[in-house]
């Protein structure tokens, strides 16, 4: 993880991996699009190939996001951190409360 503080704008990302058995299907991608909507800070997503606005429910199903996919994530504004910090939560600790796969 990175940060970079100005007095204005702070720009923090990080990169996660989806680990939910079904990826990021349209459930998943709905739950990560209400949360990235409550904060003010730009929320780009990249799957390294595919840049899209992650408050968009159409741009983020576009990423095509399976289990193992890296994303990274980019927030930009005043509540950079939190709101990474929030997504990350969903994508690697809950997994979008669904399944992983058994090991």
């Amino acid at each position: 993880m990175q940060a970079d503080d100005s007095l204005e704008n702070v720009v923090y990302e990080t990169e996660l991996e989806i680990r939910n058995s079904d990826g990021l299907h349209m459930r998943p991608a709905m739950r990560f699009v209400d949360i990235a909507n409550r904060f003010d800070s730009d929320i780009t997503v990249s799957n390294g190939e595919t840049n899209v606005d992650g408050k968009s429910i159409m741009q983020v199903t576009m990423l095509a996001a399976t289990f193992g996919t890296k994303l990274r994530i980019k927030a930009e504004g005043p509540d950079a951190r939190d709101a990474v910090d929030a997504l990350r939560e969903l994508v690697e600790d809950k997994h979008f409360d669904e399944p992983t796969p058994k090991q």
